[in-house]
């Protein structure tokens, strides 16, 4: 007679032996190598890059692009508008140096795609000042040597250009102590508002001396 315990204990065995069996039979990542061969097979997986058309000024001249839709600002100024002031530095909105200004605001271009901005205005360095005509920001980053390897210096520049228009404006910064009070372009106010456009040679006291002079206060 087969006892029920014995029964239970066989039972036990075959399913083990059985899922083992299957678990030795199979090939690591069979499943993922057949899904990854559909895929490719797929004619979906074949379609171009989605692509739209955008429509900005930029620099007072109007421009029309039609890109990927993945295309950053940053990219549409440099690779297809050819505005190379702008850099590309850190590509995480962390360094500051693609600083442009849109519609009067600094922005980090490297963290906006370039179809967010159908029908903005768009200031880049190239829009600033030319070589003959600085602007006065420029002169003063040259007056006072606001500068070292210059990579930064676009970014910076815009970014100063803009700082200015918003202490104008009225617009509080983090350390502004009174919401109420119009803020003032303290030596405070000005590193908290210029503290996202890193300089890598340290010319930070140089670039303060500059944009305090555009603002009209003695350096």
């Amino acid at each position: 007679m087969v006892e029920l315990s014995d029964f239970q204990f066989s039972r036990r065995n075959l399913l083990l032996g059985s899922a083992a069996t299957i678990a030795i039979g199979a090939k690591p990542g069979t499943a993922a190598a057949q899904a990854s061969s559909a895929l490719t097979a797929s004619p979906a997986a074949e379609t171009a890059p989605s692509t739209a058309k955008v429509s900005f000024t930029v620099n007072g001249a109007a421009r029309d692009l039609e890109l990927d839709t993945r295309t950053t600002l940053l990219d549409a100024l440099r690779e297809h508008l050819h505005l190379t002031g702008s850099k590309k530095g850190c590509d995480q909105g962390q360094c500051g140096a693609c600083t442009v200004i849109v519609d009067g605001r600094r922005i980090a271009s490297c963290l906006s795609l370039a179809v967010m901005h159908e029908g903005d205005q768009i200031t880049t360095i190239e829009g600033l000042g030319t070589p003959d005509k600085l602007h006065p920001m420029q002169a003063a980053f040259v007056k006072h040597d606001g500068y070292q390897c210059g990579y930064c210096t676009p970014g910076q520049i815009c970014s100063a250009v803009a700082v200015l228009d918003e202490i104008k404006a009225g617009i509080p910064s983090h350390v502004t102590a009174d919401l109420m009070a119009k803020p003032e372009l303290t030596n405070i106010e000005l590193r908290e508002r210029m503290s996202g456009n890193i300089c890598r040679c340290g010319a930070y006291s140089n670039i303060a001396e500059a944009i305090t002079e555009v603002a009209g206060r003695p350096a």
